[in-house]
């Protein structure tokens, strides 16, 4: 069975940002994601829509996404951004809904804790009926209420993927997981097929670092692309270049455990038949190299391992 997240949403265009479709998975946040977005709530109206962009701006000239706090931000979010963002706290705004959508700008849609999938999917719905397809679900979480199930307290808001993952099916428009300021979540979401990750607007770099640093190594496992220029399959080799790495320095420290528990470790100690059928197993999944072209690589990658396990035994004897 394949890993590959099955990737059918269509793509949705956040300035130079392409998010759905076959590309990679995005993160979008404060400074180290691929898309900054500012939340106008937090300032209760105090900070015009124009202001706000222009000091991002200042600073970044990526796609820049805007959560206005009242309709009276729209002109400015028109004149400068690249999206709008509804948040949770917006859903049941209709009137703001529809504004938003006659903007002509793409339109992220926050889903509330205690909205069903049918309201998500509904508000979406309005932003369509009003000529503006270019819509992006963000699974908000859902509220746990007490009783709610081991390992959740009562109140906590957490990720609901599988209704994520309906929400993708069902509508056919891109989704992102809202992740706040813990990445802790980001490899689950992209493994169960989120385009990508919304971080909190103030979150800090370290946290934009390791949301993609997992859309990096998980997406490069489990999301097929189609890459249709030079530069972008130069990226997406570069992705699955950083997965084997992790998994290359893992595969080492395991060898290094076997050598220290053989009998007999080292090159002396190897085993032909089993790496024989470690490469048959390998071909199984990588058919179109086969065993011809698996053997040699496996041969290299063991002989490595051996190597630095040969140079930590002479350096723990001397």
């Amino acid at each position: 069975m394949s890993l590959t997240a099955r990737v059918r949403s269509g793509a949705v265009h956040l300035g130079t940002l392409t998010v759905g479709a076959t590309g990679p998975a995005v993160v979008i946040g404060g400074v180290g994601a691929d898309a900054r977005w500012i939340s106008l709530r937090g300032h209760h109206g105090r900070v015009p829509a124009a202001e706000a962009l222009a000091r991002v701006r200042a600073q970044w000239a990526g796609p820049v996404l805007v959560e206005p706090f009242s309709s009276a931000d729209l002109v400015g979010i028109a004149a400068g951004a690249d999206g709008v963002v509804v948040g949770a706290g917006w859903m049941r705004d209709l009137h703001l809904v529809r504004a938003v959508a006659r903007l002509g700008l793409p339109v992220v849609v926050q889903r509330g804790p205690a909205a069903t999938l049918e309201e998500w999917l509904a508000v979406g719905g309005h932003c369509v009926a009003e000529g503006n397809d270019r819509v992006v679900l963000c699974e908000g979480g859902s509220r746990v209420r007490a009783g709610g199930g081991a390992g959740a307290l009562p109140g906590e808001t957490v990720l609901d993927l599988a209704l994520m993952r309906a929400a993708r099916e069902r509508s056919g428009h891109p989704v992102l997981a809202w992740l706040g300021d813990d990445p802790a979540l980001a490899a689950a979401a992209v493994a169960a097929g989120a385009d990508g990750l919304l971080l909190a607007p103030d979150a800090a770099p370290e946290v934009a670092a390791a949301a993609q640093e997992a859309v990096k190594i998980v997406g490069a496992v489990t999301r097929r692309e189609e890459p249709d220029s030079v530069l972008s399959a130069r990226g997406a080799v570069d992705r699955v270049d950083a997965a084997l790495a992790v998994l290359l320095e893992r595969r080492a420290e395991l060898a290094g455990t076997i050598q220290r528990l053989k009998p007999v470790g080292g090159f002396a100690g190897r085993d032909m038949d089993r790496e024989r059928r470690l490469v048959a197993e390998m071909a199984r999944r990588a058919p179109t190299l086969g065993e011809v072209r698996l053997a040699p690589i496996m041969n290299a990658v063991i002989e490595a391992g051996l190597q630095l396990a040969e140079e930590r035994r002479a350096a723990r004897r001397d």
